[in-house]
Parts: C-alpha cells; sequence; structure tokens
C-alpha cells in the first residue's frame, strides 16, 4: 500500500502560557491546518491512500492547563458514536478542528490520522474526574476516507504535559483499511512502555501503527529514526511515524518504516516541513510466534556453558558468567585487557571498555547483565570507539528499566567523551555484538553517520543470548546497540 507521512514545522503560538479566546486559537490552528490540508492533497496526488500528521502539529505546546483550553476540541470517545464530522457538523459543539480534518479526508479520499487536544466534561461523582470539571486529554484522531471518524486514542505516557490529564485506562483503539487490514494507534513517549503500545500489538497482532510525535533526539541510543526503526524490526510491523520540524528543539525524524527497509527523513540545518510518501508491503507474517521465540529462549537462560558463536566465529570457546572472555589467550600468552571505566551517556552511569586494537574479542557486564563483543576494523581511523553496558533503572526524564549493550563511537578521544551525542563516523567496523538479556524485548539499533540507518546482517537469540551481527556498515558506526526494555522492573 502506498503510505505517507508528513514532518511538520508548526506555527506555535507566541506566548503559549498566555488566555486567548477560542476565535484566536481557532485562527492559530487553522494556519496549520491550511498547511496539512496541502500535503493531504499532495499525498492523494502521489497515490497514498494514509497519511499520518505529528504530534502537537495543529495547536504546539508549553501551555497551562487552562491557557491550552480554547484550543481544545470536544470529542467522544465511544465506538457507539457514528459520527462523520464534515457530514454532520452540527452534532457536537466546540468541533471545528475535527471537522476540517475530516473534510480533508473526504475530499481527499484518503485515511487521515493527526494529533489534537482534546476536552470531556466529567461529573464530581468520578473520582477521576480533575477539579475544573473536565478532561483535557492529548489525542489522536482517525478518519476513514470517506470522513468518518473511526478511532481516537488518548495518549497514556505523558512526557510533562502538565496541559494533560492521563485516562482513566489505556486506549485499545484500532481502525480497519481495506489496504492493509489493521492500524493501531498510540503517542510518542508511550513507544517506550508496555502500556500500551506494546501490549496493543501483541493483543490484537497489529501489523500496522500510525504514530504521531513530537520527539527530542536524545543520542546516542534515543535518536527518532533510530528507535523507530528498531521497534518496526523489533515487534516486525510497519510504522508510520511523523514527528514534528524544530531543529533549535532538537526535533526531526520521521519515517516510513518496515522491518527491512525504511524511507527516512532527519533535518536539523533546514526549515519547513517534508512529505514522505513510499509503496511498502503488507506484513502478514505471524508476530505471535516471533514474540513465544523470544520468551522460548529466554526461559532457558540460565543453562550451563553453551558455544553462543557457532554462527559467529569459529574459533570461539564457550563462556560461563563472570568468566573471562573466550578466546583471550592467543599464541603470545596472554593479552592485555583493556581497563573498564565510567562514563556518563544520556543520564545512565555505563560501564565501559575500549575498542583499542584494528580488532578484538572484549566483554563488559555490570549487574546480571554481559556484552560481548567480536569486531574488525574495516577502515582503521584514530576515531575512539567503546563497548557499554547498563543494567538498571532510568531515572531522568520518566522512569524505567533499561538492560543496554552498546558500542558507540566516542566525542573525543578520552574515555570523559564517551556516551557525548556524536553524529558523523568514519570508521567502518564489522561486529557481533551479544548480551545475556533478560528480558525479551530488544530493540535493535544500527545507527551511522550522519543520522543514517543500516540493518544488521543476522539479528535473535541464539544459546539464550541475543545478538546482532553486521559484516560492513554502509558508512562510519554512531551505534550498534541492543536496547532492552524490562518492562516488570519499571
Amino acid at each position: 500500500y502506498i503510505a505517507a507521512v508528513y514532518e511538520h514545522e508548526s506555527i506555535l503560538s507566541p506566548n503559549p502560557t498566555a488566555l486567548v479566546d477560542r476565535q484566536s486559537a481557532l485562527e492559530l490552528m487553522g494556519r496549520n491546518l491550511d498547511i496539512y490540508e496541502q500535503q493531504v492533497v499532495a499525498a492523494a496526488r502521489q497515490g497514498a491512500q494514509i497519511i499520518v500528521f505529528p504530534e502537537d502539529g495543529i495547536h504546539g505546546f508549553n501551555f497551562t492547563r487552562s491557557s491550552i483550553y480554547p484550543y481544545l476540541d470536544f470529542v467522544v470517545h465511544s465506538h457507539s458514536v457514528k459520527w462523520n464530522p464534515c457530514r454532520e457538523p452540527y452534532l457536537f459543539n466546540d468541533t471545528e478542528v475535527i471537522q476540517r480534518l475530516s473534510c480533508m479526508a473526504l475530499k481527499n479520499k484518503i485515511f487521515l490520522v493527526a494529533n489534537l487536544g482534546t476536552k470531556q466534561p466529567c461529573e464530581h461523582t468520578d473520582p477521576h474526574c480533575p477539579s475544573d470539571g473536565r478532561y483535557q486529554f492529548n489525542t489522536n484522531v482517525a478518519f476513514s476516507d470517506d470522513g468518518m471518524l473511526v478511532a481516537t486514542y488518548r495518549k497514556h505516557n505523558l512526557y510533562f504535559e502538565y496541559a494533560f490529564d492521563n485516562p482513566p485506562e489505556p486506549d485499545y483503539k484500532l481502525f480497519d483499511t481495506p489496504f492493509a487490514g489493521k492500524f493501531g494507534m498510540f503517542t510518542c513517549f508511550d513507544i517506550l512502555f508496555f502500556e500500551p503500545a506494546v501490549n496493543l500489538i501483541r493483543q490484537y497482532n497489529l501489523k500496522q501503527v500510525a504514530y504521531p510525535t513530537a520527539w527530542m533526539n536524545q543520542l546516542p541510543l534515543l535518536s527518532a529514526v533510530e528507535f523507530q526503526q528498531a521497534f518496526a524490526t523489533a515487534f516486525n510491523v510497519n510504522i508510520l511515524a511523523a514527528n514534528i520540524h524544530h531543529p533549535t528543539l532538537g526535533m526531526t525524524g520521521s519515517g516510513i518504516y518496515t522491518p527491512v527497509k525504511s524511507f527516512i527523513y532527519h533535518d536539523m540545518e533546514s526549515y519547513g516541513g517534508k512529505l514522505i510518501v513510499a509503496e511498502i508491503p503488507v506484513i502478514s507474517t505471524d508476530y505471535k510466534t516471533h514474540l513465544e521465540s523470544n520468551e522460548r529462549f529466554r526461559k532457558n537462560s540460565h543453562r550451563s556453558c553453551e558455544t553462543v558463536t557457532s554462527i559467529l566465529m569459529d574459533d570461539q570457546a564457550c563462556f560461563k558468567e563472570g568468566q573471562e572472555t573466550p578466546g583471550r589467550v592467543s599464541g603470545k600468552g596472554h593479552e592485555e585487557l583493556p581497563p573498564p571505566f565510567y562514563a556518563e551517556m544520556m543520564y545512565d552511569n555505563f560501564t565501559f571498555v575500549p575498542l583499542w586494537r584494528e580488532k578484538g574479542e572484549l566483554q563488559v557486564c555490570a549487574n546480571t547483565l554481559c556484552c560481548y563483543l567480536t569486531y574488525r576494523r574495516a577502515v582503521v581511523t584514530d576515531e575512539l570507539y567503546a563497548l557499554g553496558v547498563f543494567d538498571g533503572l532510568h531515572t531522568v526524564h520518566g522512569t524505567y528499566y533499561v538492560q543496554a549493550c552498546a558500542l558507540v563511537k566516542c566525542g573525543g578521544l578520552s574515555f570523559s567523551t564517551c556516551g557525548q551525542e556524536v553524529t558523523d563516523a568514519t570508521a567502518l567496523i564489522d561486529f557481533q555484538l551479544w548480551g545475556n538479556m533478560s528480558t525479551p524485548y530488544i530493540f535493535p539499533l544500527l545507527l551511522t553517520s550522519g543520522i543514517t540507518l543500516d540493518f544488521a546482517d543476522h539479528m535473535g537469540w541464539k544459546n539464550n543470548h541475543y545478538f546482532i551481527s553486521k559484516n560492513r556498515t554502509s558508512s562510519g558506526l554512531l551505534t550498534a546497540a541492543l536496547y532492552g526494555r524490562w518492562y516488570e522492573k519499571d
């Protein structure tokens, strides 16, 4: 099917905390909706059957609870109400934005997913009802190609969004399309959590995801395109990801992703929006078997010494927990182990070992997690790389448990620069990276110079270790990592 996503440079309120009337709010949102309309027309001309717009694209951000109120539309979050806002604008008050989106879908015969702020009055008898008598939600809406409102999703994992409420229960919202079957929706920060993103995919065996986001890139492990791709790969799904475009805020990175190919946009230099249109296959393979095999591998994860590396490198012995790295002894007797060092990466204290040689084998452990690397530099450069491990609770800008094995390019030549944000690299490295992960939810990251993506040659479970291997990256290596999320320990 042909999909489109639009990375939108939203027109923002100059003073989002100021109180304005509904008319002024509609005027500002109208300017963003004018751009949306042009993009829907352009996408439909290119044959797109569905288009996805970013989070906060219509109203912007940095509001307070009261200053966002004039920007909110009224939406009924119910399956029982069948409503075509374009054809029945008179049914509810304060639905101007929704009507306009519905008409874009209808006029251009295209499925459309957009994000807006919504309000819902509540009774004080409702124990969750806020003191001002209304809920305010960060909401995705989906319209069919005849303008019907077919699904609404209220963001569950808010990221410092004081203007919005958490829905009382996670929304599992799907909508059906004639061209690709069922789509699910979630928003931005949701992608890092079990509820509702992972649970939605598992329960409904979903293959297509519409994903509005307003993502601030954080290298080396959480740039938008890097993690969006890893999610598509990990869950064997297609993701239509639309990000906002504000390079000064570190916000860019959208794409149409399949588990094996990506059409991406990441641009920190230029201004204005970007429409991506791509034809992608409908995925039919059974995801459940994919995850069950993961679970099965993990259940046996503490058997005794076995060779991990039959597929990797022939000359390696097996290893036990706490044993020296295999293959460490050479004809010259004991090689020196490079010293481990500590450095902060993305606010977490990683334990690193440096890659000092042209080729070698390394091991680094923290808590229960051991990471192993065999590598060969195809092009020898004077760049410093290090293998890092982190197994613990991440607590800055959100609390969630991470198990990570990461090969990263350091910012400079001193150890203290490892973990810094780096965007360019020249070293081409053949590598095999693996770890005894305790969770089946592992996101394989492979980021190359200029924030471009590469795909592993092989990845998966082998003898209770998860591995990723690559024979030659397409350009200089920035990050190769196994980013594990241990949801139960959040």
